[in-house]
């Protein structure tokens, strides 16, 4: 089962070079980036872990692909999410959400009654 949660998630999984250029378009925009990661991807599970601050400093897509490689390397059976958030006055919301990693494995999900 693939999980299909975010931005993207109903296409092939994103290059380096793919995700690379939404963090550029992100940064251009002005949004701070942040990566989350959970093993349990139950759409109910609306709370992922954060990994490390968000990045409201780092200007620089290189920086944050590395922070992005550091946290698949950290948590490589963990699906990993890159979220943009936007703080401009009346907006202060998340623009950008879409999962940077998945298990080798998806475990999937069910429910319980």
């Amino acid at each position: 089962m693939r999980l299909t949660q975010g931005t993207f998630s109903f296409l092939p999984d994103l290059t380096d070079g793919q995700i690379r250029a939404q963090i550029e378009y992100c940064l251009q925009n002005g949004w701070a980036i942040s990566l989350e990661h959970t093993d349990d991807p139950h759409p109910r599970n609306a709370y992922w872990e954060m990994f490390g601050m968000p990045m409201f400093d780092l200007k620089d897509a290189a920086g944050i692909m590395a922070e992005v490689n550091i946290c698949r390397k950290t948590f490589p059976n963990h699906y990993v999410k890159l979220n943009a958030f936007d703080s401009a006055p009346g907006r202060e919301s998340l623009r950008l959400s879409f999962i940077v990693n998945r298990p080798a494995k998806e475990p999937g999900f069910g429910l319980a009654r």
